[in-house]
């Protein structure tokens, strides 16, 4: 049975290791890039339909990296709001060249 986390600070370093590897999280960010880019053009140009692009842009990239890299499960099965808020948390923290302490902690290996 899987194990239920109650916060989002127990699901955080869970979240890293169902993305252990570096394939999985490039195509995560290649995912989320393209939700960040859609939203702004959408707004910038008043657009909103393209908004309909923004889940298919998403889960996308991250299914092909969960099923076909990671051979696992996508959190975002069990854990639809923590997976949302993890998978740009973690698109922050690799933006900003923060992220591979995050994994140390959670006992991602390089």
């Amino acid at each position: 049975m899987p194990r239920l986390y109650t916060s989002f600070a127990e699901f955080w370093p869970f979240y890293l290791r169902e993305h252990s590897q570096a394939p999985t999280r490039a195509l995560h960010y290649v995912g989320t890039s393209l939700v960040v880019l859609i939203a702004v053009a959408a707004v910038v140009s008043g657009r909103w339909g393209w908004l309909i692009a923004l889940p298919l842009a998403g889960y996308f990239f991250a299914w092909v990296a969960h099923f076909g890299v990671e051979k696992n499960r996508p959190a975002t099965f069990t854990y639809p709001l923590w997976s949302l808020a993890a998978d740009f948390r973690m698109w922050g923290l690799w933006l900003t060249g923060r992220l591979r302490g995050e994994l140390d902690k959670a006992g991602v290996a390089r």
